[in-house]
């Protein structure tokens, strides 16, 4: 994985594409080994997983338009300026392809001194494109949104979560079951990072008959772990939570799956809750689970699966888990944020 990109230096998002492989490689690993020494807790880190450059399938793109001419691409390094994106190497072929779709899309659509966010994903089907921006969505708006999706190659359009345009739902599958992915959700950045947490998240509650997912987004582990377990997935945003329930009841063959709206920071799962469950996996957000990983460490729950993208956090959180009685098994790195300082990770706890 050499420096290529001739943004480098300048585009914010690649900072350590310069670093030598095997340089690079340990720096990422120490990140996590630091966090847990930091944190005092003594468990083995892997080396890390890494993911190959081209796989990232969603992205934010950042969006200007200045005396009739817009740029479309990442935040400058330290600056709120855009590097107007002519290649990338982290994306998919799909979605740097997308780019001067979206740059002359954009000359239409934006006006002048305007800026706007573009997120986008590349789903199973097709390109699902999300504005956030200042202006308002108008029916004028959404016609000329509507017919721009043709030369955009988008399935579908929403600005400002309003639904402007839909030719196809976006579909991703996890495992056996089809999830129609509602606007702006949670996945995870690449197909193959993600096949990688959830081969040891299952690796990690084993035989278990009954599983929380916590946090658990549309149900990128929740129905996979539902092909041999029973699960109830708990996530704060009902939009999510009602794709991974449509697609649990339209897939045959899995265990029953129920679902709760929850907010874990505010309202974490007590011990009479966690205590009826064989196994618990949680994929928090960069905050971690402090709140929801104190009921966890004083219950019964014997086996854990817990996915990070954030090292300090996890180790904060594995620190009350392993003071309550909980074993750490080996911690994974998995780089899904190539040549950035971000790094993913996962790791099974037993009791």
């Amino acid at each position: 994985m050499s420096a290529r990109c001739r943004h480098l230096g300048n585009c914010g998002g690649c900072t350590l594409q310069q670093v030598p492989g095997a340089e690079y490689r340990a720096q990422k690993r120490d990140a996590v080994v630091h966090a847990l020494a930091k944190h005092g807790v003594a468990a083995e880190v892997a080396e890390i997983v890494a993911v190959a450059p081209g796989t990232r399938r969603r992205a934010v793109f950042k969006i200007a338009k200045r005396d009739g001419v817009v740029d479309v691409g990442f935040h400058a390094l330290k600056s709120h300026s855009i590097v107007d994106m002519q290649e990338c190497l982290v994306l998919t072929l799909a979605l740097t392809a997308f780019v001067p779709r979206l740059r002359e899309a954009m000359v239409a659509l934006l006006g002048n001194n305007q800026h706007a966010e573009a997120h986008v994903t590349e789903a199973d089907n097709g390109i699902d494109l999300a504005f956030r921006a200042s202006a308002k969505l108008t029916p004028a708006l959404t016609t000329s949104l509507a017919k721009a999706a043709p030369d955009l190659k988008a399935i579908r359009i929403t600005w400002n979560g309003a639904l402007a345009f839909e030719s196809a739902a976006p579909l991703v599958r996890f495992g056996k079951a089809s999830v129609k992915l509602p606007p702006e959700s949670f996945l995870q950045p690449t197909r193959e990072g993600e096949a990688v947490l959830r081969a040891h998240v299952l690796a990690a509650v084993g035989k278990a008959k009954s599983v929380a997912d916590l946090f658990s987004g549309c149900g990128t582990f929740s129905l996979v772990l539902a092909e041999h377990a029973r699960v109830h997935a708990v996530e704060r945003e009902q939009t999510m939570l009602d794709a991974l329930a449509n697609a649990a009841k339209a897939t045959q063959g899995l265990k029953p799956v129920t679902t709760a709206r929850r907010d874990l920071f505010k309202l974490p799962l007590t011990l009479a809750e966690l205590n009826k469950f064989d196994a618990v996996s949680l994929d928090p957000p960069r905050a971690g689970a402090e709140a929801q990983v104190r009921q966890l460490a004083l219950s019964k729950v014997p086996r854990l699966a817990y996915v990070s993208c954030d090292a300090n956090s996890f180790a904060r959180d594995a620190a009350i888990l392993v003071n309550g009685g909980y074993r750490i098994g080996t911690v994974t790195p998995v780089d899904q944020f190539l040549w950035s300082s971000h790094i993913e990770l996962v790791a099974g706890l037993a009791r």
